[in-house]
């Protein structure tokens, strides 16, 4: 008779009840971001419905919108020539009467070595396609863990979006450990590995050699097809409304390969 418990990651206890709306850091508004950030105005609204405090949404990229952005990514021809970061947010905030903010830099560390502004956050998604930008978030990220205070700017959670052409992947990670309780129908992991500690060289080794912008949305689709993105984010969002609902998960991430129809489950471990 197998013994062994399911082995879970129980959700934060401060994203259940929350007395405010969780605040959250979306990095990068391009293929990826700009539908996790549609993903997101949904959970916000359905979680408030639920009686929840919902999110608090802050958007970064420094991307201007160009024509070769226009169908693959969530962008319409009258917004070429704006940031990403402000035009997605006030679509957003017109939509659905929020008040989610929008950065026109890149979330990296200021001029003297120091932390960005406006970074504290209880949540932190990155949707970026450079490897070295994972690693800089991920040093970051490490750092703002050991300077944790037991509020709600407490960083938490960081999920993290990347992908290729036809695959790709999203892996959750906790900044820090997270208090689990007691089960004895599971056992409890309070501590998940983050992608550039435990994937830190598959990403090294898969990272593109050509990463200049795409002049054309033909030239785009040759280097990430066109639903990859969208299939990415609808799931990985997924994976952080379920533990919203259900306080807790199984898996911490998956691995997807749309050309064959393929999605393998990161467990947790």
């Amino acid at each position: 008779m197998n013994t062994e418990k399911t082995k879970v990651h129980f959700t934060d206890n401060y994203l259940i009840s929350p007395t405010n709306p969780i605040e959250v850091n979306l990095i990068g508004a391009g293929g990826t971001g700009s539908k996790v950030l549609t993903a997101l105005m949904e959970m916000s609204h359905s979680l408030t419905e639920l009686g929840h405090a919902g999110l608090q949404v802050r958007l970064w990229d420094d991307d201007i919108i160009t024509e070769a952005n226009l169908g693959r990514q969530r962008f319409a021809p009258s917004e070429t020539g704006l940031y990403k970061s402000v035009a997605l947010i006030n679509r957003v905030n017109r939509f659905m009467g929020t008040n989610w903010k929008a950065e026109t830099q890149k979330f990296e560390r200021n001029t003297f070595g120091g932390l960005p502004e406006n970074t504290k956050s209880t949540i932190y998604i990155s949707c970026v396609d450079n490897v070295q930008t994972r690693f800089d978030i991920a040093e970051m990220l490490t750092a703002m863990s050991k300077q944790r205070r037991a509020n709600r700017e407490e960083p938490k959670y960081w999920l993290d979006f990347g992908n290729s052409q036809h695959t790709g992947q999203v892996i959750l990670s906790t900044i820090g450990s997270i208090n689990q309780p007691d089960s004895e129908k599971y056992e409890a992991v309070a501590s998940l590995p983050m992608v550039t500690d435990e994937f830190g060289e598959l990403l090294k080794q898969s990272e593109q050699t050509d990463d200049t912008p795409s002049c054309s949305l033909a030239e785009a689709l040759e280097k990430q097809d066109l639903y990859i993105n969208a299939t990415l984010a609808q799931m990985g969002c997924s994976l952080l409304w379920n533990m919203f609902r259900f306080g807790m998960t199984e898996n911490r991430g998956f691995f997807l390969n749309l050309k064959n129809f393929l999605t393998q489950p990161l467990k947790v471990a």
